[in-house]
């Protein structure tokens, strides 16, 4: 999407962004597509602008693995060919 492009992440980025709340997507009537308004995506580069130098906000689902691998090594090796 161009809003994902002038902003600097994924389109998928944009639409969870959308469902959170943080930016609002107005839809076209003829085919349903995102629209955003200039002044809402001004907004989000100013607030990411802002952020700039701090630590990013993470939320980890959980400090533990869920599955753990088998037969995995434990260093990863890097072999030229």
């Amino acid at each position: 999407s161009e809003v994902a492009k002038i902003i600097g992440v994924t389109p998928l980025t944009v639409r969870n962004w959308d469902k959170a709340g943080r930016l609002t997507a107005h839809r076209n009537p003829f085919n349903n597509y995102r629209m955003y308004r200039v002044e809402d995506v001004e907004d989000i580069l100013r607030r990411i602008d802002n952020s700039k130098g701090k630590a990013p906000r993470v939320q980890l689902a959980s400090s533990k693995p869920k599955v753990k691998p088998k037969n995995t090594p434990r260093k990863l090796t890097i072999s030229e060919e």
